[in-house]
């Protein structure tokens, strides 16, 4: 599996995988605006296409919360990434390619040796997402509400990641 740069070429798969009924029961509130976003390249976020044998299967974007222009992660700690993720087609789910996609956006983040951690968002109801970030090591912090998602905040510390892989 290899991570690449999401690009305006991507916007057809992208819109697609959106419609999905997993992609959307985890993610029922968010309208991503790909036309603008895949266009707009800051320099604290990636959005990257997971991709096997040159077959895209997922997305992620990995982003400096304490600097994204939104502030949806509100008053929040420099040095830290937020990640979200997803498969694309339900046909790949299973299979082990989220465990995959998130070890190497993982590493990704702590490649950077200012990053003391990483952080999700996973809804309060996606009890599925909870113990998967649970088997790589993350650790429920507090509920919280984002707009109109009912949220879980994970945490998974350099530390624990270093133990834990």
């Amino acid at each position: 599996m290899n991570l690449r740069h999401a690009s305006f070429a991507d916007l057809d798969l992208l819109r697609h995988w959106d419609d999905q009924p997993h992609v959307i029961a985890s993610d029922p509130n968010d309208d991503w605006g790909w036309e603008v976003e895949l266009n707009h390249n800051p320099d604290w976020r990636e959005q990257l296409i997971a991709e096997i044998e040159g077959r895209p299967i997922g997305f992620i974007q990995i982003i400096d919360p304490a600097r994204e222009e939104s502030h949806y992660w509100g008053d929040i700690a420099a040095n830290l990434r937020a990640i979200d993720i997803w498969i694309g087609e339900a046909a790949d789910l299973g299979k082990g390619y989220g465990t995959k996609m998130m070890q190497l956006a993982i590493t990704r983040c702590f490649a950077d040796s200012s990053v003391t951690a990483v952080i999700i968002d996973p809804l309060a109801s996606n009890t599925r997402a909870h113990r998967f970030y649970e088997r790589l090591g993350f650790q429920f912090i507090e509920y919280r509400r984002f707009s109109d998602d009912e949220c879980f905040v994970y945490r998974l510390s350099r530390t624990d990641w270093q133990h834990h892989f």
